[in-house]
């Protein structure tokens, strides 16, 4: 009886771990990158602890038809990789964790953060 008591238990508990959410894999920080809007004005977007190792396609600038973002600013504790294409294509660019920002000149509309921070 003890030994079968015991299984349940054993049992349950792995069921509740199955059961309790993950910690999602995310950069911690902010990583910043401007655009100009269809007004011609310059608005900055920041993207806060974003999730690690998947493609990211920018807001308002994620897609090949528009103009790209610009300046990315990683202050994030991982390492990002920058794409000049939608769907993480095109030229790319690593940028440092809590590095300093990047050039105007340096066009962006996707985004992977490494899955191990630092």
């Amino acid at each position: 009886m003890k030994l079968r008591n015991t299984a349940a238990a054993a049992l349950a508990a792995f069921a509740l771990v199955l059961t309790l959410p993950g910690s999602a894999s995310a950069a911690a920080g902010d990583f910043h990158y401007k655009y100009v809007d269809d007004r011609g004005h310059e608005e900055r977007i920041t993207l806060h602890d974003p999730h690690s190792g998947k493609c990211v396609n920018l807001y308002a600038v994620g897609d090949d038809e528009e103009l790209p973002g610009y300046a990315p600013h990683n202050q994030t504790d991982s390492w990002v990789t920058v794409y000049v294409g939608a769907g993480c294509t095109g030229p790319e660019w690593r940028l440092r964790p809590k590095g300093n920002a990047a050039s105007d000149r340096l066009d962006v509309r996707s985004v992977r953060f490494d899955v191990n921070a630092g």
